[in-house]
């Protein structure tokens, strides 16, 4: 066996350090090491920029690399081994009833790991995607199938209206109040925190009345990078470009992906009426052509996990 570092394998990455993207991949010299009958092992979660730097890829990063590793070397899949069977309909230890699914489509798949689900990280996804290999996530611990993930289904049987339901407890809300109502302001909001990296997701903003030149923006960033966004907004206030802002790191999103929900109308409103008999208040909304995202306490997560999952999963699966 030979180990490779990052550079060595050729990974080309951003100077973004703690955030890195793979850029490129030439892995002349890891085809070189198999064709002389090595067994290769390369390091993941790092890259080297154009000037030399070592750069560490982020979150996922280690999948990241193994994903575009076997893009780069056009292989027939990438096997992804970990502690779990496979892709969960959702988080097993909190529904006991979450079904293995036995594939699912790249989209729902980045779907569901943007939102949330832990078994894949987004950038791995995309990766795969990208490159067109399919990924199979299985257990390390055993022999059996995991879960395929790939560009469309094989069976049909698998095309439920939802597959999962998603969780992210690592969210906080912001919230800018008093924003003066013109063009331009948005942007310089949301500019200021992009220049810091400060990743901004589910945006709402609101006019108080039709005469009140203020308005009110709502948005969530990760826990991660709360620090960063006060020092934003601290700036910002300084500016006068706002009154006031709150930020409540006590929340929570959790939501339902399907791609079947394309042609399916009243999806939304069985969520929200799940949600409401559980008395779960809805602080935010947000979708995507195959996604429903709701914000909500942090303390009523796995309540509404349960809920959903049980009517909306289980429910329509039969």
């Amino acid at each position: 066996a030979v180990s490779m570092t990052g550079a060595q394998a050729g990974i080309l990455s951003s100077d973004n350090h703690g955030k890195g993207r793979i850029l490129t991949i030439d892995p002349k010299r890891v085809f070189k090491a198999l064709d002389e009958g090595n067994v290769v092992v390369v390091a993941g979660f790092q890259g080297i920029t154009d000037c030399g730097d070592i750069t560490t890829l982020g979150r996922g990063g280690s999948d990241t690399t193994a994903v575009a590793l076997a893009g780069a070397m056009q292989a027939d899949v990438c096997e992804i081994f970990t502690d779990v069977e496979g892709v969960y309909s959702t988080d097993p230890r909190i529904a006991p009833n979450a079904v293995k699914l036995d594939e699912i489509t790249y989209g729902e798949m980045l779907e569901m790991a943007r939102l949330g689900a832990g078994v894949m990280q987004p950038r791995a996804v995309e990766m795969g995607s990208r490159y067109g290999v399919p990924i199979h996530v299985r257990s390390t611990f055993s022999d059996n199938e995991g879960t395929i993930i790939r560009e469309d289904y094989t069976m049909k049987a698998n095309e439920h209206v939802i597959q999962g339901v998603a969780d992210d407890t690592n969210v906080a809300k912001v919230s800018v109040v008093g924003v003066e109502n013109k063009p331009g302001i948005a942007h310089h909001i949301f500019q200021s925190l992009a220049d810091k990296n400060v990743d901004v997701d589910m945006i709402v903003q609101s006019i108080r009345t039709v005469e009140d030149q203020k308005t009110d923006i709502v948005f969530t960033i990760t826990l991660d990078d709360v620090v960063l966004a006060r020092e934003v907004l601290d700036g910002l206030k300084a500016e006068t470009k706002m009154e006031e802002y709150v930020i409540n790191e006590k929340m929570a999103k959790v939501s339902i992906v399907g791609a079947g929900m394309l042609g399916e109308p009243g999806v939304a409103a069985q969520m929200f009426g799940i949600l409401g008999e559980e008395n779960i208040n809805i602080e935010i909304i947000s979708t995507s052509e195959i996604s429903i995202t709701c914000l909500i306490a942090e303390d009523r997560v796995k309540d509404a996990i349960r809920a959903i999952h049980d009517n909306l999963v289980i429910g329509n699966r039969g």
